[in-house]
């Protein structure tokens, strides 16, 4: 299932259009099926991977130190989390193999639709560049990156609620400003109102409970910078 047609299916799942559709092809061509396969590929896509997730958390958990960013990434791009991934693509189907795999289920083990899907982010980062590369995995991996909340803290929305609580003032208000973008690549801009802030604090991020989430960030460091934090 390798032809031009399916191959864009595929394209429209990854929200990623190759220029050169033999990238795609050799990231999805496994060892046993010749000398030329997608090891190299992979090597990059794993190194690309690691940045772009790293970058992503980063922005995502602005107050979380390094540890825990490290765990968060280590979950997101470990070999069950990537084949998961590889399967809502329906990755195995496009994949040529070696007979002896594909006698033996190779289209559905783990570590060959892991190495597989980080083939694939590799060709994507030679194909259209690194910023294009970042929002091929932004949108493979947003709704893991919206569930992912650091062990060691809680969230910024629930500290700033918990902050209004404790005043005995109004709970924050959040409203969506303006939606950006095409429907796998939109862009929230979110506003945060509070009675101890003379003016709203905006967040923007790939839905609107992460625009929400920068905009309470924001509101903290803010109210912190006011001596009003605590």
């Amino acid at each position: 299932m390798t032809g031009s047609s399916s191959l864009g299916q595929l394209e429209k799942r990854l929200a990623y259009h190759f220029e050169d559709s033999a990238l795609l092809r050799l990231a999805l061509t496994h060892r046993s099926a010749g000398a030329e396969h997608n090891q190299r590929l992979e090597f990059l896509g794993d190194a690309g991977l690691g940045m772009i997730m790293a970058d992503l958390l980063y922005q995502q958990w602005p107050d979380s130190p390094e540890g825990s960013l490290s765990q968060l990434r280590a979950s997101l791009v470990n070999q069950q989390t990537l084949a998961a991934v590889a399967r809502e693509l329906n990755l195995g189907d496009y994949l040529t193999l070696g007979l002896g795999e594909r006698k033996s289920g190779g289209r559905q083990r783990d570590s060959i639709l892991a190495d597989a899907m980080e083939a694939v982010i590799g060709a994507v980062f030679l194909d259209g560049g690194f910023d294009r590369c970042r929002q091929c995995v932004a949108h493979l991996f947003a709704s893991r990156l919206e569930q992912t909340v650091p062990a060691d803290s809680k969230d910024a929305k629930t500290r700033l609620q918990e902050l209004m609580q404790a005043r005995g003032l109004p709970l924050p208000d959040y409203t969506v400003k303006n939606i950006d973008g095409a429907e796998h690549q939109q862009q929230f801009q979110v506003t945060c109102q509070l009675a101890l802030l003379s003016h709203a604090v905006s967040g923007s991020g790939r839905s609107r409970k992460l625009a929400e989430q920068q905009a309470a960030s924001k509101a903290l460091q803010q109210l912190a910078g006011e001596g009003k934090a605590r």
